[in-house]
């Protein structure tokens, strides 16, 4: 009797070598847990090492492997690009997910400096180095997926603090430039834009304790009558990772439920309860 065959969906990433920056939790893990399952080799690239070794002997010791990175220090990026090289023969896959939020201000006179600057080195210039080392290692194969994290941020203001959504805004200018620059290389960019996430970050971020509810402007607008969750973004960064999205580069996927789809200070469908 002859072995069984996997249906394609389950061996769309077969062989394929694929880096997850902010990998070791949140929707990171979820990441890592949705491209192993298919067939991905995959490098876990974080600061929380404690976490992101868990989460590698977890899934493979084999097909999975941690490497402590701070997206920051170019010499961090450039070392787990080379380390996925090293261990697998190339890199097919980047996906820039490390970010942080930053202080949750609204009012502009009370945004430090300091603060600014650490977001946008973390959220930003940490995927610029992302995109531009696994360029270098994705050029010679002719051919490569590079995914972004970035946020409903992206696409509307006044629902995150400064420095975050300037960082989000960025993040499509860099995707951009990259699918313009990288195209004639076989190379695909795109961006991954969720609403908030109920992940570990975002509760300490608002500061919730276990059973407390995200604040109303994040959790009744969504008009799919549901939560965004981890597993929704990391099935979208399958697909842009995989041959199915082949001829798709250059685009901004956002996960919003339908947030950004009309003003909501002006919508008549809720005044009139159509």
């Amino acid at each position: 009797m002859g072995v069984p065959l996997l249906p394609a969906a389950a061996r769309r990433l077969e062989g394929k070598a694929a880096i997850i920056t902010g990998g070791a939790r949140g929707i990171g893990e979820s990441i890592a847990k949705h491209f192993f399952n298919p067939g991905a080799k995959v490098v876990i690239a974080d600061i929380l090492d404690d976490l992101g070794n868990s989460l590698s002997n977890h899934l493979s010791s084999s097909s999975t492997s941690f490497v402590h990175c701070n997206v920051t220090k170019e010499t961090d990026v450039e070392n787990v690009v080379n380390t996925a090289v090293s261990k697998y023969g190339k890199l097919d896959i980047m996906f820039n997910n490390a970010g942080i939020p930053g202080a949750l201000k609204f009012n502009i006179l009370e945004n430090e400096y300091s603060d600014f600057q650490n977001v946008l080195n973390v959220n930003l210039v940490g995927a610029f180095l992302g995109t531009k080392h696994a360029a270098k290692a994705m050029i010679p194969a002719g051919q490569g997926s590079i995914v972004i994290t970035a946020s409903v941020c992206s696409s509307i203001g006044g629902i995150g603090p400064y420095a975050y959504t300037s960082s989000k805004h960025g993040l499509l200018g860099l995707m951009r430039n990259a699918t313009i620059d990288l195209g004639r290389y076989g190379i695909k960019v795109n961006c991954v834009s969720p609403h908030v996430v109920p992940t570990q970050m975002t509760r300490e971020h608002f500061k919730l304790k276990d059973g407390d509810e995200f604040p109303d402007v994040y959790s009744h607008n969504f008009k799919c009558g549901d939560i965004l969750r981890k597993e929704d973004v990391a099935e979208v960064g399958l697909y842009l990772a995989s041959d199915a999205s082949r001829f798709v580069s250059g685009h901004n996927f956002v996960l919003d439920g339908g947030f950004t789809a009309g003003n909501q200070g002006l919508c008549s469908y809720q005044q009139f309860g159509n």
